[in-house]
């Protein structure tokens, strides 16, 4: 089974105003425009099996809106996190309404939130998370919408990912978006559940960086993900398989990681 850990959709009530925001501000052109059911087609096109959707919630007060879309995307092809927004004064109630809801996981961006990863005010709903025993996403290295400052740089996450050493902990874009030395260095081959996935690498990361990071923090915290509609499954899939790794660590990448982190 090939599980994409990193894609985005939206309601089609704002599907397009937020697709055309996010082009206009990233200069990318989409690759669905944000829709489900052009996701699961291309996915058809790409031969990806199952996608990991990852809201945001970027106001406290679009929690609930978002989480109950999510609710009802979730399953056959769809794999639905929710999110929470960390402002909010009612966001440890939503962390365990996600729970109930049957969400697999929590989405958190620290530049569209507002927050440094390594925040303390951060530690108590961190603390929630692993005792709901949910994995949590972070957006992690350079983002457009905060060219000069980064608020999940590879240093700061290790100590968040210290304080709690518990935590199932996934940082996007391969641990740091544009910062894979850094990565390398500082997090790579580090103790506990903290993984890797590979959203927005496809035309970005060289494959000797890839292999490398792969060598050094283990194929089986390394989960295959691509941040449609911004880059393709296709492309970081066929980088993957083209990797001179073994096949077991491959099917690890692809899809077996994830199964085993999501307990499907």
């Amino acid at each position: 089974m090939v599980i994409d850990f990193h894609i985005h959709a939206f309601n089609p009530k704002i599907a397009e105003r937020a697709i055309q925001t996010l082009e206009k501000c990233s200069g990318i052109q989409p690759l669905t425009r944000g829709l489900i059911e052009q996701t699961v087609q291309r996915m058809d096109e790409w031969g990806i099996d199952r996608s990991v959707m990852l809201p945001i919630a970027t106001k406290p007060s679009q929690q609930v809106i978002i989480n109950d879309w999510a609710a009802h995307q979730d399953g056959g092809r769809i794999i639905s996190f929710g999110s929470v927004h960390p402002d909010a004064d009612d966001a440890i109630d939503e962390l365990w309404r996600i729970k109930e809801l049957g969400l697999h996981g929590v989405k958190l961006h620290p530049d569209y939130q507002g927050f440094m990863i390594n925040d303390s005010r951060l530690d108590g709903l961190l603390d929630e998370i692993e005792r709901a025993d949910l994995p949590v996403v972070f957006h992690a290295g350079f983002d457009v919408v905060s060219p000069d400052l980064i608020h999940c740089p590879p240093r700061l996450a290790l100590e968040m990912i210290k304080r709690h050493r518990g935590l199932k902990v996934v940082l996007a874009h391969l641990g740091g978006n544009d910062m894979w030395d850094e990565v390398y260095d500082v997090l790579a081959g580090i103790d506990g559940e903290v993984y890797f996935d590979t959203a927005f690498t496809g035309w970005k990361c060289p494959e000797e960086m890839l292999t490398k990071m792969i060598g050094r923090h283990g194929a089986e915290r390394i989960l295959f993900a691509s941040d449609l509609p911004w880059d393709s499954p296709d492309r970081i899939k066929q980088k993957i398989l083209g990797l001179k790794i073994s096949d077991d660590a491959k099917e690890k990448i692809l899809g077996q990681n994830a199964v085993r982190l999501l307990g499907l």
